[in-house]
């Protein structure tokens, strides 16, 4: 087979069976084709299941954890100081990071959709609600990554190898809003801590998805229920980005060294005269060096300069290790609230999330102001965690903010993928 995955190019594999359960061991494991989802009981579920939250990690690969950010102008490249230079070689059709995101999210959509068909089987109970709500927010959030980069894309509501058509982008969201219902409905209360899904996960992302379709007084309810809630609270940053206790996360993917995990993000910002070390293939843009002021509390975990080089200090392993991928947490329960209720009433939620950080209330005078208020805000709050870009683009403003053209406003569908089914179009302008 060719080296490279060809969506539905493979036959459906059953999941992931080895011998234990621990996570330390389930990024080494492979399908087996040979084994059928009826053969599998309660007993081997754990093993999948930490199969499948290692997958959906991994596969993807380091940068679709901040490809908004590459698309988005918050960073560069250590040799140019255009972020729309960036954004111009990341638009090709034959770009391996874009590519390694498509084929990545569908593997990753593969798995889940083996573990979910196996959940079926089990006895009805706890440990069933459980599983096939961890598989509806997964195949949720990998539509999501999906639909958000590219449109239209194929909507895998069970694995095939059939050579599939891309599916409308409304139809596709419809299909998240319907998983995200189930996954609220079949998860429980957090027990097992932020690296585990729980019902709040799939609320917070289920705020999101509403801001995003425009169902503002959904996507506010959601969020406010967050924010109400007395196992949340704004927190430190350095307790949020240094992997300490915290009351501020709601999901994150842990990515630990211990079970071999190659999101190692940290290294692509720090340089070998850093102490951190790193390799610098990306820098942050020279307006992200000048966004925060002397007395806010986000700057020095969120920036820094050494030897009169730039650095996203957000990620501070470096070389040495890798570092959790926030999924939600609070902050953007408050960002979403404020933009989904304007300028009157959403005002001060955003003054509040403002003052937790050190900086003072704003006033701004119109609704347009307000947005634009907002925007900025949640480019320092959310920085390097993949929300920049489709923030402009959802909301009009990609083209003017960042110089590009209409059509990149999405992703290339990649070549490769094309290539192996003639039945996959092209978005326009590629």
């Amino acid at each position: 087979m060719n080296r490279h995955f060809k969506l539905f190019a493979i036959a459906f594999t059953a999941g992931m069976l080895a011998s234990g359960t621990s996570c330390q061991s389930m990024l080494d494991l492979e399908p087996h084709s040979a084994v059928s989802p009826g053969s599998v009981n309660s007993k081997d579920i754990e093993a999948l299941r930490a199969g499948m939250y290692a997958k959906v990690q991994e596969l993807p690969q380091r940068e679709s954890y901040i490809m908004f950010d590459l698309f988005g102008g918050n960073l560069t490249t250590k040799s140019s100081v255009n972020s729309l230079d960036l954004i111009n070689s990341l638009s090709s059709a034959l770009n391996s990071i874009v590519e390694a995101q498509w084929q990545g999210y569908y593997q990753a959509l593969m798995q889940v959709n083996n573990v979910y068909s196996i959940a079926q089987s089990l006895s009805a109970g706890t440990q069933r609600d459980l599983v096939m709500g961890e598989c509806h927010y997964f195949r949720a959030y990998l539509h999501l990554c999906l639909v958000t980069r590219f449109g239209d894309v194929p909507l895998m509501r069970e694995n095939t190898d059939a050579l599939v058509s891309r599916t409308p982008a409304a139809e596709v969201w419809e299909f998240i809003d319907e998983e995200l219902r189930l996954a609220v409905q079949n998860l429980g209360a957090p027990s097992a801590g932020y690296y585990y899904l729980s019902a709040d996960a799939a609320k917070a992302l289920k705020a999101r998805v509403a801001l995003y379709r425009g169902r503002k007084t959904e996507a506010c309810e959601l969020a406010e229920s967050l924010i109400a809630d007395a196992r949340y609270d704004l927190d430190d940053f350095d307790k949020i980005f240094r992997a300490k206790s915290n009351k501020e996360l709601i999901f994150a993917f842990s990515c630990l060294t211990s079970d071999n995990s190659k999101i190692s993000v940290s290294a692509l910002f720090y340089s070998y005269n850093h102490p951190n070390s790193g390799s610098y293939v990306y820098r942050p843009a020279g307006e992200v060096m000048t966004l925060y002021d002397d007395g806010d509390l986000r700057k020095e975990i969120s920036i820094t300069t050494l030897d009169n080089l730039d650095f996203i200090n957000k990620y501070p392993s470096g070389q040495t290790g890798t570092d959790p991928m926030v999924i939600s947490r609070l902050a953007e329960m408050y960002l979403i609230s404020a933009e989904a209720q304007g300028v009157e009433k959403g005002l001060p939620r955003l003054n509040e999330l403002r003052n937790r950080r050190g900086l003072a209330n704003i006033y701004p005078s119109s609704e347009a102001k307000f947005i634009d208020a907002l925007l900025e805000e949640r480019r320092r709050e959310l920085l390097c965690e993949n929300h920049r870009w489709y923030d402009l683009v959802r909301l009009g403003k990609a083209v003017e903010v960042l110089g590009i053209q209409p059509y990149q406003t999405l992703m290339p569908v990649p070549a490769s993928e094309r290539s192996a089914n003639k039945n996959l179009t092209q978005n326009d302008g590629y």
